[in-house]
């Protein structure tokens, strides 16, 4: 099984990969590097290779959470700050396992200097749009992630829950001026 590990091509990408499937079908609780390692086809011993620990896998699925949310944002940015948000919620429902990681530092090494600087990457184009200050920004934060987490834990409300593109822009439209009450 080691030389299948050697000549596995992406082993760490595999790993994530393997992560991510593992975390969108069962749920983070269920994550393991063996079951990780199954997956990935590789012996249980790769993950520790590429990742140290657990929390290393986990530490890297959140990075490139981060990373791909910023992404996800700047695309969004020059639209505004209602499809910023709606990027947001769009990104949650997209890359599930990764939204489960990314706001979960007991599960990860919150001090990795890749996470911090991914996440604060995601940060400033979200604190960008409302130039209000800190506690707008957390606000207008707060808004779409937990529209997100409701979205995704299913319990929205059933005559809200039917479009997730309609339904996140009219919450995020919240959060532009004038727009509360709507």
């Amino acid at each position: 099984m080691a030389e299948r590990s050697y000549h596995h091509g992406d082993l760490r990408r595999a790993i994530l990969d393997a992560a991510a499937e593992t975390i969108g079908e069962h749920g983070v609780a269920a994550l393991s590097l063996r079951e990780v390692a199954r997956r990935a086809g590789v012996s249980h011993a790769a993950p520790v290779h590429h990742f140290r620990d657990k929390a290393g896998v986990v530490t890297a699925l959140a990075t490139e959470g981060y990373d791909l949310l910023a992404d996800a944002l700047v695309a969004a940015r020059d639209q505004g700050l209602v499809e910023i948000g709606v990027a947001y919620v769009r990104f949650a429902v997209g890359h599930r396992a990764h939204f489960d990681v990314m706001f979960r530092p007991d599960l990860h090494h919150a001090d990795d200097a890749d996470l911090l600087a991914a996440r604060q990457r995601a940060w400033a184009v979200m604190a960008e749009a409302v130039s209000e200050g800190k506690l707008a920004q957390v606000a207008a934060w707060s808004i779409v992630h937990g529209f997100a987490t409701l979205w995704l834990s299913g319990a929205m409300p059933p005559d809200v829950a039917g479009d997730l593109e309609a339904s996140a822009r009219a919450v995020a439209e919240m959060l532009s001026p004038g727009g509360a009450g709507r």
